[in-house]
This record gives C-alpha cells, sequence and structure tokens, in this order.
C-alpha cells in the first residue's frame, strides 16, 4: 500500500470534496482518497493506492475536477 498527499487550492465546500475525491478515485489502483477541506484556503488531499501513483496523474485528476495541485507555492 502507498499513501501519497497533495495540497489543492481553490476547494470551498463539500461538493468540491465530492468532486477531487471522484476524479482522483478513479485513477487505476487508487482505493481511498480522504480530503482535509480548508474551504478558501488550501486543502491536504490524501490518497491510498495499491502502489505510487505520479505526480502527472493526480494534477490531471485534480484538474479534471476544477482544482489545482499546489506545490512550493505554485500551481500544477
Amino acid at each position: 500500500m502507498s499513501t501519497q498527499t497533495v495540497r489543492v487550492a481553490g476547494m470551498t465546500c463539500h461538493h468540491c470534496v465530492m468532486s477531487v475525491s471522484e476524479e482522483v478515485g478513479e485513477i487505476e489502483g487508487v482505493s481511498g482518497v480522504d480530503v482535509d477541506l480548508v474551504a478558501g484556503g488550501t486543502s491536504t488531499v490524501t490518497i491510498t493506492a495499491e502502489n505510487p501513483v505520479s505526480d502527472e496523474a493526480i494534477a490531471a485528476a485534480v484538474a479534471e475536477a476544477g482544482y489545482a495541485v499546489v506545490r512550493d507555492d505554485n500551481l500544477l
């Protein structure tokens, strides 16, 4: 099992959490997505998967939900 944590900008409500969770959850091998919502700030998303998931796949899934992964204060 692999656990990864990313920061996501722009989420403000439960609907945002559900959108990100759904898109990230569709990545092959992902078995769990937990979001610690910071409304209007930078939320923490923890991903549990069989194997590590590429940063690109996570960023693409988050973008599909309408948000952006933050890395070193830069949006991806």
